[in-house]
């Protein structure tokens, strides 16, 4: 599972015209699913980026995480994070998630993310969204659960 995290001010996201999720300050989350990922990969991940110390404390530095501000996460499912350019001129994706498998475990880390106290925002699974931001910073991390295994 891969994510791409940035540090926003706020964050919003329409799918066809209308606003389907919203948030003030806090994290977006670009979410890609693996074909090989499990739970594991969402519990690992989720936990990384609520414990991320990257926002700002009162001296100015990067030392506190999303659950210690109180902030929010809009959460996009991201499917072209395993697209694969290294060969032509068009990505090729077959390291991506099946769909099926791919929306479950994008829901567990919403449904994860809600559960542990996070007001989580999420785009529409599939669909074609605009996503509107303001970056804080930036700041803006990969993170990669295949890199532990």
């Amino acid at each position: 599972m891969r994510v791409v995290v940035q540090r926003v001010k706020w964050a919003r996201v329409t799918v066809e015209g209308e606003s389907c999720g919203e948030i003030g300050p806090g994290l977006l989350v670009y979410l890609g699913v693996g074909k090989e990922d499990t739970r594991e990969d969402v519990d690992y991940l989720l936990s990384k980026v609520i414990e991320l110390r990257i926002f700002q404390d009162s001296q100015g530095k990067m030392n506190l995480s999303l659950r210690e501000t109180g902030g929010s996460l809009l959460v996009i499912s991201q499917f072209t994070l395993y697209g694969d350019c290294r060969k032509g001129r068009r990505p090729s994706f077959t390291d991506a998630a099946p769909p099926a498998l791919a929306e479950d475990l994008y829901l567990s880390f919403i449904v994860e993310a809600r559960r542990q106290g996070i007001t989580t925002a999420c785009g529409r699974f599939q669909a074609m969204m605009e996503v509107a931001s303001v970056n804080d910073g930036p700041v803006t991390l990969m993170l990669d659960s295949r890199k532990l295994f």
